[in-house]
């Protein structure tokens, strides 16, 4: 019986793997001949010692960051979702350059869109930093104390904010979806460092564009020699012949424009016009209008048609001269013909996507007009980003989610376009000020508004629609450390580790907290389908539809084992695992390991 991996996805060992498929040739037993991969890239290596390259104090091990699988866990907390049994959206509570290394085997590759608002390092907001060899640990210690500003007298003020956010960056792109994009808010301070950390995570060659959010409507802080009022949303896509962006619907103001003055059959047309720059020879000619008038094109243009296409246009009634024939021709442009959605500009104002203090206004009255954070992003904004970027069942992930502005937009734009889209936030649960009304108010850290939010607007987009099927529920996880013993040794009492080894689980911890630790540690979403089944007092759990059966009992027998069989999947032999401790005796585990077999079932692990 195998004995399932305690560790997050090992991106070094995937890394490795995917040269090997690349570059067959440059492995010589097993490692990785790197003077012959040198020779198969010719002359694409660089070697000069002076070359372009981004760096900064500490970045090596920032890279290492990423790399280092995480022992740790997600512990459901039932109490605190909603909906729990039929949710597919995500709440996760956590440090979350962890919670991105427990999502890698789980999410590989499945998420569509990403927007992330981080900290714009002002010298107000809160970077904290990483600890290489224990980040559970150090989370921990966060969240035990009130969090404390990347002040700009440190001493390492853009240094820190580019560690912390260079391995989240890696870890995130791995999520993303080939057809996958990422948006991220950020303002002056940090944009050109973000622009050169993404040009190195992502590829120059991936970038999109920058879109600039007007983000004010009056002028906001009196700078000496400009008052800034807007912010940058960087975009990058994992791969940018891969990349698909749905654009925008069009307005209502701009189907406004279309009418139908000569009851045409096929409806409304705009009327545009016929002539263009520079001058191609055989597009200049007198056209004669119905009225008599001659016309030639105005000086240094030609018309956009060759004489034989635009009298195929006339008798298809597409040429407009007018009311009373006698204008200038123009083409006929008709909606019906025209794209339904149309592509972005690059700046988007306070109009169409609103701006920041309406969006405070907005967080207030949906918390009965109480302030519980100062600096929301509008619905509309991330509305906007999700409309341009996902459709139907695509995956949405925040991992700096503060108030939860985007999982409230992904219900919105459910309820408006009938989609299926489903969320992830993540959070660290960074204490409220004394003082200020959020934690007068009950919600002592920005995870419990953040939870708390999702609920009431759900709630309001239900009732202000009437659509009762929508998601509105989410499932809980708070990131812990490892419910196994084995996967979480106290190195410095190591002959006690050992010593209570011979139970590994953790004896505050329950096999639900197990169950999901499992999912995570194989690779399995954790909104996949679990089915509880009762068996003379003992739970076997039915995952996925008898793609995975799990049972974390003690005096595990071989009636129980058979009993498992029978819920196994018809398509595939399902994966079968057991606590490690939970046979009544070695030989029962050994005779269980032998029946599953000549079912067919060879995948049995144990934790």
């Amino acid at each position: 019986m195998e004995k399932l991996d305690g560790k997050s996805m090992d991106m070094v060992k995937a890394n490795i793997e995917a040269l090997k498929q690349l570059f067959p040739e440059v492995v010589t037993e097993g490692k990785i001949d790197f003077e012959k991969l040198k020779l198969i890239l010719g002359e694409e290596i660089e070697t000069r010692n002076e070359k372009y390259e981004f760096t900064w104090h500490g970045k090596t091990q920032a890279m290492k960051l990423a790399q280092t699988p995480s022992t740790g866990t997600l512990r459901p907390d039932k109490a605190s979702s909603k909906n729990w049994d039929t949710t597919e959206n995500l709440y996760i509570e956590g440090d979350n350059l962890e919670v991105l290394k427990l999502l890698q085997k789980s999410y590989f590759g499945k998420i569509k869109t990403i927007y992330i608002d981080p900290p714009y390092n002002t010298g107000k907001d809160f970077v904290y930093k990483d600890d290489f060899r224990d980040n559970i640990k150090n989370y921990k210690e966060i969240t035990q104390q009130t969090t404390k500003a990347n002040t700009e007298t440190s001493g390492r003020y853009h240094t820190d904010w580019l560690n912390m956010m260079y391995p989240r960056l890696k870890l995130a792109r791995n999520l993303l979806r080939e057809d996958g994009v990422i948006f991220i808010s950020i303002d002056d301070t940090e944009a050109a460092n973000l622009r050169k950390l993404c040009d190195e995570v992502f590829g120059e060659t991936n970038f999109v564009t920058t879109f600039i959010w007007q983000r004010a409507f009056a002028p906001v802080n009196m700078n000496k020699f400009a008052s800034r009022n807007h912010d940058f949303i960087l975009c990058y896509a994992k791969k940018i012949d891969s990349l698909l962006l749905y654009g925008l619907s069009r307005s209502e103001d701009a189907d406004g424009r279309y009418s139908n003055p000569d009851n045409d059959p096929r409806g409304p047309w705009m009327s545009d016009n016929l002539t263009v720059g520079p001058v191609v020879k055989e597009k200049v000619y007198e056209i004669i209008t119905p009225s008599g008038r001659r016309v030639l094109p105005p000086e240094g243009r030609c018309w956009v048609l060759t004489k034989e296409r635009f009298e195929e246009y006339r008798k298809d009634n597409r040429i407009w001269f007018g009311k009373d024939g006698n204008n200038v021709p123009r083409l006929k442009r008709f909606l019906s013909e025209v794209k339904s959605t149309i592509t972005p500009l690059t700046v988007w104002t306070y109009q169409e996507v609103s701006h920041s203090q309406d969006a405070k206004k907005e967080l207030k009255e949906l918390f009965n007009n109480q302030s519980v954070m100062d600096y929301p992003k509008p619905v509309k904004l991330i509305r906007r980003i999700l409309e341009l970027s996902t459709r139907d069942n695509d995956i949405v992930l925040d991992f700096f989610s503060g108030s939860a502005t985007t999982a409230h937009a992904v219900m919105q734009l459910n309820a408006e376009d009938g989609g299926n889209r489903k969320f992830i936030m993540v959070q660290l649960p960074e204490k409220t000020d004394e003082k200020s009304e959020a934690y007068k108010a009950g919600y002592k850290n920005i995870c419990e508004i953040g939870k708390e939010r999702i609920r009431r607007a759900g709630e309001k987009i239900v009732e202000e629609t009437g659509k009762k099927d929508l998601d509105i529920g989410f499932k809980v996880f708070k990131l812990d450390s490892s419910n196994v013993k084995a996967w979480d040794p106290d190195f410095e009492n190591l002959e006690q580790t050992l010593f209570d080894l011979q139970d590994n689980i953790k004896e505050d911890r329950t096999k639900e907290d197990l169950l999901y630790e499992i999912l995570l540690k194989i690779g399995l979403p954790l909104t996949t389908p679990i089915e509880e089944i009762d068996y003379n007092g003992k739970t076997i759990y039915n995952v996925a539809y008898g793609s995975v059966l799990v049972c974390l009992e003690d005096d595990i027998d071989l009636d129980i084992v058979q009993e498992m069989m029978k819920y196994q999947s018809e398509h595939m032999p399902p994966k079968v695992i057991f606590k490690e401790s939970g046979f009544i005796s070695d030989a029962v585990k050994t005779n269980a390991i032998q029946t599953l077999k000549k079912h067919g079932i060879t995948d049995v692990r144990s934790v």
